[in-house]
């Protein structure tokens, strides 16, 4: 990686790390899930600098696609939420605040005076690969796994259903015969 990718990747990984640090200082909670948004998808940024194609789509589809808009119904859907501030107490702060700097100096030492082996990157395509080897050698597990995940999720649309033919309390044709 050399010239403008250096610069792009590091702009993505300061974004990520930026946005990962409001989410969890802003006082505001939607302000949160906004910032929480912006850290996903520099994560799945990073992932396309990886050559994890794959992984960067799942990123995008399951972590912002259905996990940051189930906190964002949530939040929506809560009764005065705009109202709730995240209570932080001040007396955390500079405990928390020397730990994080210590741990960020340790981690840049290992990462500093590690001697790496860099290899050249080949890329091939890793999404075909990994279709391929789904419906080849692990389809017996891949096809487990579906109908788990299709039993879930008639399950949980069997719970979250009214029963619709049980008597009401308040019925009052329930009394008459």
């Amino acid at each position: 990686m050399n010239g403008p990718g250096v610069i792009i990747f590091y702009a993505v990984a300061a974004m990520t790390v930026g946005a990962a640090v409001l989410v969890a200082v802003l006082p505001n909670i939607l302000y949160s899930a906004v910032a929480l948004l912006f850290a996903f998808a520099g994560v799945a940024g990073l992932y396309v600098f990886l050559s994890a194609d794959f992984l960067a789509a799942t990123q995008i589809l399951v972590y912002v696609g259905g996990i940051l808009i189930l906190i964002l119904f949530a939040v929506f859907l809560s009764n005065r939420i705009s109202d709730v501030k995240i209570s932080n107490p001040g007396r955390f702060r500079l405990p928390a605040a020397t730990i994080c700097l210590v741990l960020f100096g340790v981690l840049s030492y290992v990462a500093v005076s590690t001697p790496f082996a860099v290899k050249t990157p080949v890329y091939h395509p890793t999404t075909a690969d990994l279709g391929e080897l789904l419906m080849t050698r692990y389809l017996l597990p891949f096809e487990v796994a579906s109908v788990l995940l299709l039993a879930a999720l008639i399950g949980a649309a069997f719970l979250s259903r009214p029963d619709r033919g049980a008597p009401e309390k308040d019925d009052p044709q329930e009394g008459k015969g």
